[in-house]
This record gives structure tokens, sequence and C-alpha cells, in this order.
């Protein structure tokens, strides 16, 4: 240790010593994020920390933290590698924001919240990631629900100023890599708190605070909601579930034009089953197959697995 560096932690032992505190780990001081940034809610209080209800995850077939080698669990690491791919630029298509992530369907029942639970809890199990759930169908969320979390303020309550930060209305979960942004209490001008300019400053903020975050926005349905069209304006990639024998064709491309371009779009295949033979490629009931900025022709569909 040079003669500087000796006076400076002579400087800062004293300091410390002034002020009453010590230099040891029952001492606090804010902690910073593994990128040097002050992460959300610094403080460590166990109050703030929501468990999941990951029985009844498991009972919902939903995956969880603590699933051994499943087929639930391989489909979702093969779902989730092109994604992060994108996300570190090293995918077949470079585009802004890659590590904001939608993840909608053309219409209810299609299974848009199991698949954004799914893929959430799938990259929170990488080693080097972060990922943030958003509820962000605010008309009627479900994802918050579902997990167990119990929070009445979230992301319209952010957006209309009730709230001063993110901080003020994320859910920090027992899972590590884990968050949670609910979606708020109703509000009856949703879809132009979506397209604020304070939901443009709330956007940088969760995709560029830390470089190891994947943020996954659960979406309203594409063909029964504006919110969804606003949301995708916004996102560098946006995952469309399909459900097998359920969603039409028409559906599909209708839903797909919503989504504008200069975006990743991919396609999940979701409620399949084997018995449907070989049309949907492997014997997955999910897969993945994406495009760039535009839908897929009746033959494509056809064709590419995951479609």
């Amino acid at each position: 240790m040079s003669t500087i560096e000796k006076a400076i932690a002579k400087i800062g032992r004293q300091g410390a010593a002034e002020s009453g505190a010590v230099d040891s780990p029952a001492g606090w001081a804010p902690s910073a994020g593994r990128h040097g940034h002050a992460s959300e809610g610094s403080i460590t209080d166990p109050g703030r920390v929501q468990h999941l209800a990951l029985e009844r995850l498991r009972a919902q077939g939903l995956l969880t933290p603590d699933a051994k080698r499943s087929q639930l669990a391989e489909e979702y690491r093969l779902i989730k590698r092109p994604l992060l791919m994108n996300v570190d630029k090293k995918g077949a298509d470079i585009v802004d924001n890659a590590n904001m992530i939608m993840v909608t369907s053309a219409l209810p029942g299609e299974g848009k919240t199991f698949s954004a639970i799914n893929l959430a809890m799938s990259i929170a199990m990488e080693r080097d990631r972060t990922v943030l759930l958003v509820d962000g169908d605010v008309a009627k969320p479900t994802a918050a629900k579902r997990l167990g979390i119990e929070a009445e303020l979230g992301l319209t309550d952010l957006l209309d100023g009730s709230c001063d930060s993110v901080a003020d209305v994320l859910v920090h979960t027992d899972v590590a890599n884990m968050r949670i942004l609910p979606a708020g209490r109703r509000h009856e001008r949703a879809t132009e708190l979506l397209a604020s300019e304070r939901m443009s400053m709330v956007m940088a903020e969760l995709s560029t605070r830390y470089s190891d975050r994947v943020v996954i926005f659960d979406s309203p349905p594409l063909l029964l909601a504006s919110e969804s069209a606003v949301l995708a304006e916004m996102m560098g990639q946006v995952i469309m579930v399909v459900a097998a024998e359920q969603t039409g064709q028409h559906a599909v491309n209708e839903g797909l034009a919503r989504l504008g371009e200069d975006k990743i779009i991919g396609l999940l295949l979701n409620k399949y089953r084997p018995g449907l033979g070989n049309r949907y490629g492997s014997g997955y009931r999910y897969g993945y197959g994406y495009g760039y900025g535009q839908a897929p022709t009746a033959d494509e569909s056809a064709a590419q697995p995951g479609v």
C-alpha cells in the first residue's frame, strides 16, 4: 500500500470513529448494485421481501427455482437462449432495448401470463442475470396475484405521480435474482399513462440502470386492448403466445400487424399436445421461432417449429 493509500485509509477510519460507525459487517452502509449503482431499496428490510407461493406455483404447473431437470425447465431454457443472445447483441439481429421483452397474445386464455412467469423464473436461474417481471396488464392484472404477491401500489401509481420512484413500488422476492413490479391500482386513463413521457422515463430507468437486468412485461392481449400496442413501441423483443388448436391464423397475423417494426418478434407455441403430429416440429409442448418485424405467411407458419 502506498503512502497516499495509507493516508486515505487512516482518514476514513477516523471519520468512521467520529460518526459512531463501525468497520465491520454489523455496520450498515448503502449497498450498491453489482455494477456500482445504488440498488432499489438498498436497505435490507425483511418486511419488504415477499415470499413467492412456490407450492401453489408447482401445483399450477409453473416453473419454480428449485425445479429439477424437468421437461418444462428444459423447454424454457431453449426459449430463453435466443432471447438472451439478442440481449447480449450476439443474435441474428441487433435492436435497441433488447433487454425489454414483452409477452403477449392475440386473445385471452392463450397462456401469456403462464409463459411470462415461466420465462422470468428461468432467467432468474441464470448466474449472471437479474429479472424484473412487470405486471403490465393494467386492466386485468394477474401475474403478481398468481405469484402470491400482495401489493396495492404498482406501475399505474408510479405513472400518475402517486408514487415518486420505482423503489416505492418494486417488490423484492425470496428468489434472489427476481423482482416484481405489480400493475397498481386501476386507472381510467391507463393507455394515456403508458404513452406518457413519464412512462418513457421509467422505461429508460428500468432498461439501463443495470446492465445484467432483463425486464419481462406481461401485457394485455393484442386484439382486445390498446395498451399492448403502446407497450410494444418501447420493447426490443416481443413474444406472442400462440395456443395450439385455439389461436387462428387470422388472429395471429392481425396481432402481429399491431406490433410494428424495428423489433424482434417471437412466436411461442403453447398448449401443444404430442398427438397433434409433426406439423409443429419436436415433441415439446413449447416451441420458439422468431423473425424480425414481420408476420409469417401461412406457408411459413406451417414450416417453422414453434409457430
